[in-house]
């Protein structure tokens, strides 16, 4: 049986809620009425909190990995407003899409700040108790 205590353990548990969970909402985020269509970017910014605490789970992390993926995401968000061949090239993949977005609103702002918060406050669960360096 798994420990729960390991670091990584927690971390790979909590990718496993988080993804699907992310990807099922940018598949069905149309279909249902009233269904805010940003919260996706809520579930983006933990998504990529986790996953690179995965590789780097350390307490020093915990507070930089969320403000590195907010401002990578921002920055990407920027970057919509770009379309050189090469990016919509990537774009007009379904994982490219995932990943860079195509269409840039200022309306996603607000919902970086408050995932990259969010995974903030999960990466401190997760380490709650745990001997890090």
């Amino acid at each position: 049986m798994l420990s729960l205590t390991n670091i990584r353990w927690r971390t790979i548990l909590s990718l496993i809620i988080v993804l699907p969970i992310g990807l099922l909402y940018s598949h069905y985020r149309y279909s249902i009425e009233g269904f805010n269509q940003e919260i996706g970017g809520i579930l983006y910014e933990i998504f990529w909190c986790l996953l690179a605490f995965l590789f780097i789970p350390t307490r020093k992390a915990v507070w930089q990995i969320p403000l590195w993926v907010l401002a990578i995401t921002c920055l990407l968000e920027f970057m919509q407003l770009w379309h050189p061949p090469f990016l919509n090239w990537v774009r007009s993949f379904w994982w490219g899409r995932m990943l860079i977005a195509t269409t840039f609103t200022w309306v996603d702002f607000p919902y970086y700040f408050i995932g990259s918060g969010l995974g903030w406050l999960w990466l401190r669960l997760i380490v709650r108790g745990a001997k890090l360096k």
